[in-house]
């Protein structure tokens, strides 16, 4: 799938072939936060103005151009068995979160509608098959429809999702009753924009503790646009 290589699969994992699996490319981590390898001089700046609910953020690989192909024969092409896969390999690569309930990041409603499907919603119901966790797909609502973040800069996609979302607030009954943590799931991160206008309005709710999970992580901008 990856390679183009398009063959009608018996199951998900046909998808993609030996070859494209081999060429994901894993994050090694570096910051403990992020897990963005740290520059040579200085901490890390993914981070550093993520919210402070925000514990941390981990993804299974760097968006490379087979876990490019394989986001966007999910997302566009509807190839839905591939939130599979991309759970295989997010397991593989990230510990499973303690005592925690994963929640997708939702789309837009006409968004929705028209792709008849929430990629981050498949992703995470894939990865709580495998690690036997809870997902509150309901926990997490956009209240406000914006534009495409894809060819925005960095500050350009902090503003385009402030304030689009809300959350719930925790099960009443206090820490006892509500998960140690929340664990955002989502697609792509690129700029961390989205994780943390989606952990200030779980964190407005009362959630405390948060954290994300990604399939794969985009480069940094300053790499992108050379």
């Amino acid at each position: 799938m990856a390679c183009d290589r398009l063959r009608p699969p018996p199951d998900a994992d046909a998808l993609v072939c030996s070859r494209c699996r081999a060429r994901l490319k894993p994050l090694t981590g570096g910051c403990p936060r992020c897990h963005q390898p740290l520059p040579l001089i200085g901490g890390g700046r993914c981070c550093r103005t993520w919210p402070a609910e925000l514990r941390g953020v981990r993804s299974g690989v760097w968006l490379g151009r087979e876990a490019r192909e394989i986001v966007h024969h999910l997302k566009y092409d509807g190839y839905t068995p591939l939130a599979r896969v991309m759970a295989d390999v997010v397991a593989r690569a990230v510990p499973v979160p303690a005592a925690s309930v994963l929640v997708p990041v939702p789309l837009t409603p006409s968004r929705h509608k028209r792709r008849g499907f929430n990629q981050a919603a498949l992703l995470a119901h894939a990865l709580a098959a495998r690690w036997r966790l809870p997902v509150r797909e309901r926990l997490l609502t956009r209240v406000r429809e914006r534009g495409s973040q894809t060819a925005l800069t960095p500050e350009e996609r902090l503003a385009n999702v402030t304030g689009v979302f809300a959350a719930a607030v925790p099960p009443h009954g206090g820490a006892a009753r509500a998960p140690a943590e929340v664990v955002i799931v989502d697609d792509v991160l690129t700029t961390g924009a989205t994780l943390s206008a989606a952990t200030t309005a779980l964190a407005a709710a009362g959630w405390r503790r948060v954290g994300a999970v990604t399939f794969a992580r985009a480069l940094p901008y300053e790499q992108r646009v050379v």
